[in-house]
């Protein structure tokens, strides 16, 4: 069982780390330009930034508490500018961004548990919390 916590980690982190290069492509600068994001040629690649920092931090179990951070301040703006259903007109777009905006809720709500519970045994966290020495203990000669 000490192999599912590291499974949903690294499965959760996947969504931010496939998709990230994007953040640096003209085509996602356009994209969110259009759906007016504010120097979106400035923020677009910082989200980037952010999002492999969490994603990389979650998926190794590294700092793993500041990665979730960082995933929930990625997704809470892009869920509320970039899949903003409640201003689409068109029903079919409407339900897709829908979707979108309930999947970052999950993921956030995801990231949130992360960032409380952190990341568990099998992690680069736990290893330095193992070889840490004990509260209150002192070298002696």
């Amino acid at each position: 069982m000490r192999y599912v916590v590291l499974l949903g980690r690294v499965l959760y982190s996947l969504m931010f780390l496939m998709t990230v290069f994007g953040h640096f492509t003209k085509g996602y600068v356009g994209y969110a330009a259009q759906q007016g994001v504010p120097a979106a040629a400035l923020l677009v690649p910082l989200s980037g930034v952010i999002a492999i920092a969490g994603g990389l931090s979650v998926a190794l179990g590294y700092k793993t508490k500041l990665g979730a951070w960082l995933l929930v301040i990625f997704l809470v703006p892009v869920s509320l500018l970039m899949h903003n259903f409640w201003t689409v007109t068109d029903p079919m777009m409407r339900g897709m961004q829908m979707a979108q905006f309930m999947k970052n809720v999950s993921m956030l709500g995801a990231a949130l548990m992360i960032s409380y519970f952190g990341a568990g045994p099998l992690s680069l966290d736990a290893r330095a919390s193992a070889s840490a020495p004990a509260a209150g203990s002192s070298m002696r000669a």
